[in-house]
């Protein structure tokens, strides 16, 4: 029997609208001001600025660690990178790409694992972008943190995987696919240095899972010596 009190959209997690909104928020005061609805003239150059007060900046990590100072307005950037985008359709995406993979690892993780996994690995994406030289680029945008949440969802698919006795290698073919994807459209495009802060977003958010995950590491190795067990 059809529930006609049932929403029509199953509802997300709390914790992906608290990460979700402010990026929403954001991004709508921006695109007004660009547009001159909202802030006047000044309003063009609100991006700009948002960039250079909160986008994580690899030389500023450097100097940081050579002076051994640690001011907040440096420290904040570890995080705070992640709510601001590029434009409309860059902040699109990575807010779909949040709700879709947030409730899904949101429906098995407790709220404060979530937090952990997504924060984590934005944290360790700009670490390992700061730690290559080369690399001068600014980062923002919330996919590092949305690649832990994807390395987050593989960790729940190898359990599964492990569990049924089926290839665990088949939980990285969305991986897989995101990063030949990315690779191809760097080569016909042409792209940054972004995909470092991808990729070591997404190996935290994997190896973060083993520790906050409902039973954690316990709950992984019981589930593999069963599979040891059947054979």
């Amino acid at each position: 029997m059809q529930d006609h009190n049932a929403p029509p959209l199953n509802p997300l997690p709390p914790v992906v609208w608290l990460l979700a909104l402010p990026m929403i928020a954001v991004e709508l005061v921006l695109s007004l001001g660009e547009a001159g609805v909202v802030g006047g003239p000044n309003a063009i150059g609100w991006r700009i600025s948002l960039f250079q007060r909160l986008a994580f900046s690899p030389d500023l990590m450097r100097e940081m660690i050579e002076s051994s100072r640690y001011p907040i307005q440096g420290l904040w950037r570890f995080v705070s990178y992640l709510f601001i985008h590029g434009d409309v359709t860059h902040a699109a995406f990575a807010v779909v790409i949040l709700l879709a993979l947030g409730k899904y690892v949101g429906e098995v993780f407790r709220w404060w694992a979530v937090l952990v996994v997504f924060f984590g690995a934005a944290i360790v994406g700009a670490l390992v972008m700061g730690a290559v030289p080369a690399i001068k680029a600014p980062l923002f945008g919330s996919y590092p943190g949305n690649y832990g949440l994807i390395g987050a969802f593989t960790f729940l698919l190898w359990v599964r995987l492990a569990g049924t006795g089926l290839n665990q290698l088949r939980a990285f073919t969305m991986i897989g696919f995101l990063l030949f994807g990315q690779m191809l459209f760097g080569i016909l495009f042409g792209g940054g240095w972004e995909w470092v802060a991808d990729i070591a977003g997404f190996c935290a958010g994997f190896l973060l899972s083993f520790v906050v995950s409902p039973g954690g590491w316990a709950r992984v190795k019981a589930r593999l010596r069963e599979r040891k067990s059947g054979y």
